[in-house]
This record gives structure tokens, C-alpha cells and sequence, in this order.
């Protein structure tokens, strides 16, 4: 294990489950000793670091640069980033997983009509009708990962199974430690 940090950055549709998984991940990170932890959650960043930003794709390509760009300098510095954001262009995340180097893409895959069930907001049912412009995955594209380090179906497997996945590949990575029997 080297001194400089690594991403672990999970893309998928709004509601796939980004941000939970890697909400699930974190402690187990800590518990293995990694204690320079950061989580970058697409919506906070928007809030904060991408205020003013709109859904063109220029705007999201700019956004995804900026968690990029954020995720890159902690890397640098020896931080593990966990970084939750739809990034719907195949393009752009290609273009920071270069610049970042120590970088796991994470495929979380669901189906429209299970996210559609699953959105207590009815976003998808208000996007499918056309009442929400520029909604990715309906109204606006969102191009899978062709060759994700890691693919979890957050439709069909667990949590646990799904985390299990991450946290095995971190560990093939020499990313985090092997976990030691009980």
C-alpha cells in the first residue's frame, strides 16, 4: 500500500444506490485503517462546490470535472475518496479516471422501471411523462461504463453483496488491507 490515496467512484442513475453503498463502505474503510477518508456525494458538491450549475451536458461535464479535479488533489495527498455522482458521459469519466491514476469505477446498474417503483419523489414518473426536461437516463443520456472495474445490480443483489464486491476488489487493488480472520 503506497502513501498516495486512491477513488473509488460510483456512477449509475439517480436512485441506483451510489451513495448508499458507499455510505456502507466507509466504516469498513476506517475499520481497516484507512483514516484519511473523504466522500464526495454528487448532490452536496452540486449544492456547494457546482452552485449555479444547470443539466446541459456542458454543465455536467463541468461538474464532473470539478469532483475530478477535488478527488485528484486529495488523492494526491494520500486520501481515499468515495465519490457518489451519476456522471452520465462515458467521456468525462474516462478523462478523470486518467488524471487520477489510482481509480475504481463502480457500475451501479438498475432499471428504469425499478427506479421508477423505488422514487418516493416521482421524479421518473414526472420525467417519463415530460414534465422534467434533461433527466438523465429518460429525457437525457446516460452512457454505461463499457468496462467498469467492479458491476453491482443494485436490483437484484444485496447490500452486503454488493459492498462485498467493492471491498474485495480493494483488497485484489492492495488498496486496503485483507481482512484478518476472527
Amino acid at each position: 500500500m503506497s502513501d498516495r490515496g486512491f477513488v473509488v467512484w460510483f456512477t449509475g442513475l439517480s436512485g441506483a444506490g451510489k451513495t448508499t453503498i458507499a455510505d456502507a463502505i466507509e466504516p469498513l474503510l476506517r475499520e481497516r485503517g484507512i483514516t484519511k477518508l473523504e466522500k464526495l456525494d454528487g448532490d452536496v458538491v452540486r449544492t456547494h462546490l457546482s452552485k449555479g450549475l444547470g443539466f446541459s451536458k456542458e454543465d455536467r461535464d463541468t461538474n464532473i470535472r470539478r469532483i475530478g479535479w477535488v478527488a485528484e488533489v486529495l488523492t494526491r495527498n494520500g486520501v481515499c475518496v468515495l465519490a457518489s455522482a451519476i456522471s452520465p458521459y462515458r467521456e468525462i469519466r474516462d478523462e478523470v479516471k486518467a488524471s487520477i491514476g489510482n481509480f475504481v469505477e463502480v457500475h451501479v446498474h438498475c432499471s428504469i422501471e425499478e427506479l421508477t417503483r423505488r422514487d418516493v419523489k416521482g421524479l421518473y414518473e414526472k420525467a417519463i411523462k415530460g414534465e422534467i426536461k434533461n433527466f438523465t437516463g429518460v429525457s437525457d443520456p446516460y452512457e454505461e461504463p463499457v468496462n467498469p472495474d467492479i458491476y453491482v445490480d443494485s436490483e437484484k443483489e444485496e447490500l452486503a453483496d454488493s459492498v462485498a464486491k467493492v471491498m474485495a476488489r480493494l483488497e485484489e487493488l492492495g488498496y486496503v488491507p485483507a481482512r484478518t480472520p476472527a
